[in-house]
């Protein structure tokens, strides 16, 4: 007797069961019931706002003041011009703080006894510049530096306005840096020395590359800031895209032009905040699913 089995039977298609056909149609009336709330919601808040301001007796004297139509395209390519000034300052600014603000934060983490005059001076910087406010490390920059005479250093409000911001934001990108690297576990840093890494190996390859990694929210946190004060600079008399509408202000005695600026500089700071967003679910996602962080 012979017995034939059939190894070839198609397989079956899959079919989801009731019970997962109905809690995906529940979610998917949920989420339809959630986003309908929020559009109401805001569409409500919205038209209260609206009718708030609309309504008040000075709408019509703000909204010739702040809401000039003409003004506001007789003012758009001047500012456009002075925002140049600003990227140009973010981008060369942000670069320096970025090598600075890690120098220090190496510096304030190095062991050892020689090393105590390093970190004291390390620490008396970060602290004096996270204390003292940025228009007044501004203003002394501008107006100080130029009254002391020196020979060979220039007196541009542009070069000295950028070393005031690359002064200050060092301070607080250090205090970041120093977190990323406190917040790797000891361990690493003893798995590096047993291989045979010197300190600095180890920082260099183990906990610099992890560190950083751990830190770019943050980071892409205080680009933003930096892009907005880069129109701080404008006290000095650097034509940015603040100071461009100050000028056309002061012309037409119309505020419009800040209104301008203002629309200019959200504009671009909404992209970079929505990107350090996505970076920051991204790492969290990977955080969570046992991914390298």
């Amino acid at each position: 007797m012979t017995a034939t089995t059939d190894l070839t039977k198609p397989d079956e298609e899959y079919r989801p069961s009731e019970r997962r056909l109905a809690r995906e149609a529940h979610r998917r009336r949920r989420a339809r019931r959630s986003a309908l709330i929020a559009t109401v919601s805001t569409a409500l808040t919205a038209l209260v706002l609206a009718v708030v301001v609309v309504g008040s007796p000075g709408w019509e004297r703000t909204r010739q003041t702040f809401f000039n139509a003409h003004y506001a395209r007789q003012a758009l390519p001047e500012v456009l011009a002075g925002l140049k000034v600003n990227l140009v300052l973010m981008l060369v600014c942000g670069a320096l703080i970025l090598v600075f603000g890690l120098l220090l934060a190496v510096l304030r983490t190095l062991r050892g006894p020689v090393f105590l005059p390093v970190r004291l001076l390390a620490t008396a910087y970060v602290d004096f510049f996270l204390g003292l406010p940025m228009i007044i490390c501004l203003l002394i920059m501008i107006t100080g530096v130029p009254a002391l005479r020196l020979t060979g250093v220039t007196t541009d409000p542009l070069v000295l306005g950028g070393a005031a911001l690359v002064l200050t934001y060092s301070a607080y990108v250090s205090e970041v840096f120093r977190a990323g690297i406190q917040s790797v576990h000891p361990s690493q840093r003893a798995a590096a020395r047993s291989l045979g890494l010197t300190n600095a190996q180890a920082m260099r390859f183990v906990i610099l590359p992890q560190a950083v990694r751990r830190v770019v929210p943050p980071l892409l946190n205080n680009l933003v800031s930096l892009q907005k004060d880069t129109g701080l600079v404008s006290i000095g008399g650097v034509i940015d895209a603040v100071f461009a509408a100050k000028i056309i202000t002061s012309r037409t005695f119309n505020y419009t032009p800040y209104l301008v600026s203002a629309l200019v500089f959200i504009l671009l700071t909404i992209p970079m905040t929505r990107f350090t967003d996505w970076v920051s679910q991204r790492m969290n996602r990977r955080q969570f699913q046992g991914g390298a962080v």
